[in-house]
């Protein structure tokens, strides 16, 4: 499960880029009751989503040439320049050389060798969402990909991850955990596209999911405020209750009400 004890390899931060900030934001207080807070004029446009005082992710304009509203996670790094020596030596690419952000931290952003993006934070002053796993927060990742095979060797090679494949669907299904961790240090799920997926649309990307208290509830008021549904609430046993949209803009949303969860 994701947890705010950060270890390297382990989700740490996660954040949206869309044509509309503020627009955006409205559609996820509605949603989760979050609250923006602006990072300040000298952050561009970048904020954070604050609920109950914690950040739970941030949200900024799109910045690179064709982007499309899309959520990025960012995975712990103790070394942003190694990491990024390890993606390029393991066939992926660097959209985003390491840098600075003031004192919060280094990140850097890449792109998988099947087309998914994704980031890493590398702490200072700020190590990462001060919130996982509660309702209306962050709780799962999930890579849809054109080769499972591929993924989990590349993010093995770059994360260290342990990986544990598990008999659900015809497609298979991945878990990824931190190094050493366990089935307690699992945060992710990697899963095999199929044709009729790419038919539909779907492309290789990394989405979220949040924990919700009812999964229905938040579903209906998400269409209400235009999102376009990907699949409705649906129950998977052992797992929880589940559905994925697409936001007003276009960026995936997975919601959640785990069986074990808050």
């Amino acid at each position: 499960m994701l947890t705010t004890s950060y270890v390297a390899g382990a989700p740490n931060w996660i954040d949206l880029g869309t044509p509309d900030v503020e627009a955006a934001a409205g559609f996820y207080e509605a949603l989760f009751g979050w609250e923006l807070e602006s990072a300040g004029p000298e952050a561009g446009g970048y904020g954070f989503f604050k609920l109950d005082g914690k950040t739970v992710a941030a949200v900024g304009p799109l910045t690179e040439e064709g982007a499309g509203s899309a959520w990025t996670p960012y995975f712990q790094t103790a070394d942003a320049d190694a990491t990024t020596k390890a993606v390029e030596q393991a066939g992926g690419r660097v959209r985003v050389q390491p840098d600075d952000v003031f004192t919060a931290g280094r990140m850097a952003a890449y792109t998988d060798p099947a087309g998914a993006d994704f980031a890493v934070w590398q702490p200072r002053d700020t190590a990462g969402l001060e919130a996982v796993t509660d309702v209306n927060t962050l709780c799962w990742l999930e890579l849809y990909t054109t080769n499972a095979p591929g993924a989990k060797d590349f993010y093995r090679s770059v994360f260290s991850w342990d990986l544990q494949d598990m008999d659900f669907g015809p497609a298979g299904y991945t878990i990824a955990s931190s190094p050493g961790g366990g089935q307690d240090a699992s945060h992710s799920g990697i899963m095999q596209l199929g044709q009729e997926n790419l038919d539909a649309g779907s492309r290789p990307e990394w989405h979220p999911y949040f924990e919700v208290a009812d999964c229905d509830v938040v579903y209906a008021r998400a269409v209400e405020r235009g999102a376009t549904t990907l699949f409705p609430p649906m129950d998977a046993p052992g797992v929880g209750r589940m559905a994925m949209f697409l936001d007003p803009y276009g960026a995936v949303v997975g919601i959640i009400k785990s069986d074990s969860g808050a």
